[in-house]
Order: C-alpha cells, then structure tokens, then sequence
C-alpha cells in the first residue's frame, strides 16, 4: 500500500497528483451543458483536475473524478451555474 504524506504538509511540489481521492468523496460535481468554457473553474480548482476540453464538438470543463474531492469550489464560481452537484453513489 502507498503511504500517503501528512495532511497539509507538501512534502514535495505536485504531490497532490499522485494521491487519488479513493472512495471518501461525499460530493460529485457535474458539468451540464451550460458550460461556456471559460475556464475559471479551473483556475480555482485547488487539486488542479478540472481542464477545458473538446467534447463532442463542443468545448467544456471536464472533471479528473480519479483526483477531485468533492470541495464543490468550483460550483461557487462558475458564472454560468453549469456545475451541478450530487451526493456520492
């Protein structure tokens, strides 16, 4: 088993992108089809795993579930309100 470092200490830069959030997440956001792709949700992202990609012929915000943690920071700042969120299943 991976030994995860202590909670808010970085050890080393970018640390963040090898701890995957597990099964914990109580909040999943959604990107609905609202999203204007303005990108200021990744911008305030703090583990960086939201990006703004090509989607169907249309570009999006698209959520890494592998790293988000359910903070729902990104909800209170998109200016479209095309974050949804969801408990956990």
């Amino acid at each position: 088993m991976k030994k995860l470092s202590t909670g808010a200490v970085v050890d080393r830069p970018g640390s963040s992108s090898s701890n995957r959030t597990g099964s914990w997440r109580t909040f999943h956001p959604k990107v609905t089809e609202k999203c204007i792709a303005c990108g200021i949700c990744v911008q305030f992202c703090p583990e960086g795993c939201i990006e703004v990609k090509q989607e169907k012929g249309k570009k999006k915000a698209v959520i890494d579930y592998d790293y988000c943690k359910g903070c729902l920071i990104c909800i209170g700042q998109c200016p479209s309100k095309a974050i949804e969120s969801g408990r956990e299943k």
